[in-house]
């Protein structure tokens, strides 16, 4: 199977990224998209099924209006027949070539994006903006390209599983314009209600624009694929479950097989829970904003946006709709876009009770500068003041921007470098955060194409700069200050591992401090402690992980 790349939502705070998006120094070789996944280890021997939902038990999408048969927008042509821009047809430079066929804009956006994704390493969420801008794509259109655009990159690996055997050959054989439309078009029919007719005359429409000579051979696979629902096609493509969960699961629920086994894993081996937290990565989550201690109250934000107060943090908010970086409350610098877990594990340091002095803050890893913008209101609110380091010079940028009128020095630094900076002395900080760089797995959600593009050997740099980073954050902590290490990632190599070794490694005495009383008494499911675990399926937060230690 063949599969893209990634990066968060454009306004998300937590862009958790390998060494490499972090701009650490020790860096992987890039890689193609989808290459082969390497040796995945043995999962061991795991409890049965016991009550896993059903496939076709999955929530469905009947609160998305259906999308096909539907008139052109307004009196506006469809894209083929557009006049040059400015309003005038522009000079005509193709002889007797024929012309463009027209194409429904909306779905050749989603193509463009997609494309983008496989072809240039692109970022969904940063080309697909720009995309509907361009294209004066607003509203239900707009929502429809975006639908189309992250549906197809999330289902990715199964859409081209079944690709592959209505097309009787493998789908890394069909030239990618083709194969990217037909991705868009076996999305449509298999999980979307457009008309079975609708979807496959527009995408053939689509092919007959970005690969002339294949339309046969695209209406051909597209009526194959309409020939079966979505479970008829897990059921035919998948292997049984009780022989293969993991391989079961990962095609029914379109993850690669070894994320789905750290998932499991993670979950203590409970296929279960594993299904749901896979369905919750497949839908798309709600934007959540911050509402900024001492500059907004979150329940007067939530009336101002049309959005309701979170569950569980005190400073959240969702957002119903709408851009969020159009709203006055985040360019007032009164609100940021952050995910609700993320808050969650940056107050909890902020609440941990703490002896003797604090005054010193420092957040070892700060870009692109969420959580330094949350903990930096609490410490104007009680006197302190935060050191946020970041190393990559244009994330640090970012900080000062996030961070902008509050008590926060930013230094364009290496975090690992406590005390041999001057500006980052050992035992002198009260509180400190670790948001390491890590694999990301925990924000899937909000990422469609990053479960294509991560791959187990990212585990090893990654963990290694993990355990350096969390070992100079202990350094950097004063004899009784308090360390909370973060990661978006539930890989037990990322949290469990990592804590224990590079607590052991330090060179420094510490303690684990129960995390689950640093969290709202109503969170459910927050495990035996010490550290704590969030799930997207469990809390609806991404998975954030957090361990909090003290130095003895």
């Amino acid at each position: 199977m063949t599969g893209p790349a990634e990066r968060p939502e454009r306004g998300h705070d937590e862009r958790r990224g390998d060494a490499r998006d972090r701009g650490y120094a020790d860096r992987r070789p890039d890689r193609s998209p989808g290459g082969p996944r390497g040796d995945r280890p043995a999962y061991g021997d795991r409890p049965t099924r016991g009550d896993r939902p059903a496939y076709g038990d999955r929530p469905t999408r009947g609160d998305r209006p259906a999308y096909g048969d539907r008139p052109a927008r307004g009196d506006r042509p469809a894209y083929g027949d557009r006049p040059a821009r400015g309003g005038r047809p522009g000079p005509d430079r193709r002889g007797d070539r024929p012309a463009r066929p027209a194409v429904d804009l909306p779905r050749y956006v989603a193509y463009q994006a997609v494309a983008a994704v496989h072809r240039d390493d692109a970022y969904a969420n940063l080309v697909l903006p720009a995309l509907l801008r361009d294209a004066g794509l607003t509203g239900r259109d707009a929502a429809f390209a975006t639908e189309l655009t992250y549906g197809a990159l999330r289902h990715t690996g199964t859409l081209d599983a079944i690709l592959t055997d209505a097309a009787g050959r493998d789908v890394a054989r069909i030239d990618p314009p083709v194969r990217d439309a037909l991705r868009l078009g076996a999305y449509q029919l298999l999980h979307t209600r457009v008309p079975a007719h609708a979807a496959v005359s527009s995408t053939v429409d689509l092919v007959r624009a970005v690969g002339a000579g294949a339309t046969g051979f695209a209406n051909a696979v597209l009526r194959e694929v309409a020939a079966r629902d979505a479970d008829a096609w897990v059921a035919k493509l998948a292997p049984d479950f009780e022989a293969d969960p993991i391989g079961h699961l990962a095609l029914a629920y379109s993850h690669p097989q070894w994320i789905v086994r750290a998932f499991a894993e993670a979950l203590g081996g409970d296929l279960g829970e594993t299904t749901r937290l896979l369905i919750e990565d497949n839908d798309r989550p709600p934007v959540h904003l911050c509402a900024r201690p001492g500059l907004a109250d979150p329940v007067e934000l939530a009336d101002e946006v049309g959005g309701a107060p979170g569950a569980f943090s005190p400073y959240a908010v969702y957002l119903g709709g709408g851009a969020p970086g159009d709203l006055p409350a985040l360019a007032e610098g009164r609100a940021h876009v952050q995910d609700e877990g993320s808050q969650l594990v940056a107050n909890a340091l902020a609440v941990a009770p703490l002896d003797g002095p604090d005054a010193h803050w420092l957040d070892l890893c700060a870009g692109p500068g969420g959580k330094s913008a949350l903990l930096g209101a609490l410490a104007a609110q009680r006197g302190a003041r935060l050191t946020a380091v970041e190393v990559s010079e244009h994330r640090a940028r970012l900080v000062t921007q996030a961070t902008r009128g509050l008590p926060v020095t930013v230094l364009h630094t290496d975090g690992r470098t406590v005390g041999s900076d001057p500006e980052l002395p050992e035992g002198h900080f009260d509180r400190v955060l670790v948001d390491a760089p890590c694999t990301g797995l925990g924000a899937l959600r909000r990422r469609p194409e990053a479960r294509w593009r991560k791959q187990p050997s990212d585990l090893p740099p990654l963990t290694r700069l993990q355990r350096e980073l969390l070992s100079a954050a202990l350094r950097a902590a004063r004899p009784g200050g308090l360390v909370a290490y973060v990661t978006c990632s539930p890989h037990t190599v990322e949290t469990h591992v990592t804590v224990t070794e590079a607590a052991r490694r330090a060179g420094v005495p510490a303690d684990f401090v129960d995390a689950r009383p640093l969290l709202p008494a109503a969170m459910p499911g927050l495990g035996d402690g010490p550290s704590v675990q969030l799930w997207p399926h469990r809390h609806g937060t991404d998975a954030m992980f957090l361990a909090v230690l003290r130095r003895g």
